[in-house]
């Protein structure tokens, strides 16, 4: 148990680091899904998303999660709490958000993708209600279904309207058609 606290050290530097890809990447990807149609500046935005992807995130997530065995398997009680069994359920959607981060960056490259700007801003709050839930399971350490439920209907609800929120300036561009 010596080492515990040093692997927790590196598993919060890990998450951080993480996480860091989780939030800027899909940034990138509305630049991305807005400027299409200019070459040179979707050049150097996807030399940004690869780095981001490759050299940040998915090292960080790799070590986020061989730390956080490496917890677990030095103080085994762990897996038989509640929050960290929801904990760990979270973490499964967060992988897998992770992955599908891989997919959009690989699609706006090939130019395959049909997400739009707004898609992309509505899904960059995924991640920020997933670490919410993740965040609140380890510090109180419990797992509350209400909790759960209003963070992920509240969450829903923000990213139902990030999705349906008009561009910046449409009003005016309208009016000026007239």
């Amino acid at each position: 148990m010596e080492y515990y606290t040093w692997i927790l050290t590196f598993h919060i530097m890990a998450v951080l680091s993480w996480m860091a890809m989780l939030f800027y990447q899909p940034r990138l990807f509305v630049y991305h899904a807005e400027y299409m149609d200019k070459k040179d500046y979707t050049d150097v935005v996807e030399i940004q998303e690869e780095k981001m992807y490759k050299v940040i995130g998915r090292p960080a997530m790799y070590a986020s999660l061989l730390s956080g065995i490496a917890m677990i398997w030095l103080n085994p009680i762990l897996i038989q709490q509640d929050w960290m069994i929801a904990k760990l359920v979270v973490l499964v959607s967060l992988i897998g958000y992770t992955h599908s981060l891989e997919k959009y960056r690989k699609d706006l490259k090939a130019k395959t993708c049909t997400k739009s700007g707004n898609f992309f801003r509505a899904y960059n709050e995924v991640p920020t209600i997933l670490s919410l839930l993740i965040v609140a399971y380890v510090i109180v350490k419990t797992f509350s279904i209400l909790f759960t439920a209003i963070t992920l209907v509240l969450g829903a609800y923000i990213v139902y309207k990030v999705f349906h929120q008009k561009p910046k300036g449409s009003a005016s561009k309208s009016e000026d058609k007239e």
